[in-house]
């Protein structure tokens, strides 16, 4: 494995990087951490988000049983849950919750306006009602962004169009809920600029197989997957599912392409976990959410699977190598 690693840059909303030393902490003090999230928890171990954020915690001096209690709360997929669950880490008094994805964010806004709570990702708060503004969020949630806006997808249509130039028709594999529409009309606008057919086909109620047999009758050329909690969990799935109908790929995370993706564009995982952490240290020590700025990533990774490349019978354009910050052989 080669890599080429572009290290991401703290935007004005943090002052300063988390410090990667442990601070001290009020002596006998036991913080109480609820993290909510409308997936299952990654069947990977050792990657989903609960375990990047416990990691850099722990660098901040919180560990989890000796000063810090975590109280994690899935809903599988069931959104309906979701009021009940956050309901739940409000009545056992959290000090902070964790909200990971749109859905998440919302049932934990709706469910208090006085524990403080921290966005995982999430696109755009504002138009959401989430927040009142990026820099002045004004109320109990502040938090971190996957990218500034949906500025991404046409970048990663892009990426992917120059990855595979034959392509005139290029599948959207998107989720069953109506966060994605936003997603689906950014790549639409891209489509129409790069002379390609979109091909929409949505993962209802998560069936992940009836979705591919959906897009493939329309013999796309490549697939891009939108940006989803539920598929970044299912990735080792949809990651097979590309490959038996040969398709390339474009994906969020560079962990979808490490396990097998083609490619991908956007922020680190591990990176927003860190930032996550930094909020939750500084609202443990008593800042405010209404007054911490929103943040947003403002550097982004472009992974390249070369081995996932020649199985497809893809030669990667130099181009893209020469752009890559890692590359995977």
């Amino acid at each position: 494995m080669m890599r080429r690693r572009v290290f991401m840059l703290a935007t004005a909303g943090l002052a300063g990087a988390p410090p990667r030393i442990a601070s001290a902490q009020p002596a006998g003090r036991i913080y109480r951490l609820g993290f909510l999230r409308q997936t299952a928890p990654d069947p990977v171990p050792g990657k989903g988000s609960m375990e990047t954020i416990k990691t850099a915690l722990a660098k901040l001096g919180y560990v989890e049983g000796r000063n810090l209690l975590v109280e994690t709360r899935y809903a599988h997929g069931q959104f309906a849950r979701l009021p009940v669950l956050a309901n739940e880490l409000v009545q056992i008094k959290s000090d902070v919750i964790i909200a990971v994805g749109p859905r998440s964010i919302a049932a934990a806004k709706d469910a208090t306006s006085t524990v403080p709570i921290v966005m995982f990702g999430g696109t755009v708060p504002v138009a959401s009602g989430i927040v009142a503004s990026l820099a002045r969020p004004g109320g109990n949630v502040t938090g971190v962004l996957l990218a500034p806006g949906l500025s991404l997808v046409g970048k990663k249509m892009g990426l992917l169009k120059e990855m595979v130039p034959r392509a005139t028709r290029i599948a959207f594999l998107s989720p069953d809920n109506a966060g994605a529409l936003g997603q689906v009309a950014e790549a639409q606008k891209a489509a129409a600029v790069l002379k390609v057919q979109l091909v929409v086909a949505q993962a209802a109620d998560g069936d992940l197989a009836r979705a591919f047999d959906a897009l493939v009758v329309e013999r796309p050329a490549a697939l891009y997957v939108a940006n989803s909690p539920q598929f970044a969990r299912e990735r080792l799935r949809i990651i097979a599912l590309a490959a038996q109908h040969r398709l390339p790929a474009m994906y969020e995370w560079g962990s979808q392409v490490e396990d097998g993706g083609l490619m991908s564009y956007g922020s680190r995982g591990d990176w927003i976990a860190e930032r996550v952490a930094g909020y939750v240290d500084r609202i443990f020590k008593g800042a405010k959410p209404a007054d911490m700025p929103v943040e947003q990533p403002t550097k982004f990774e472009l992974v390249i699977n070369l081995k996932t490349a020649k199985a497809l019978g893809l030669v990667v354009p130099q181009s893209l190598l020469l752009r890559a910050d890692e590359v995977i052989q």
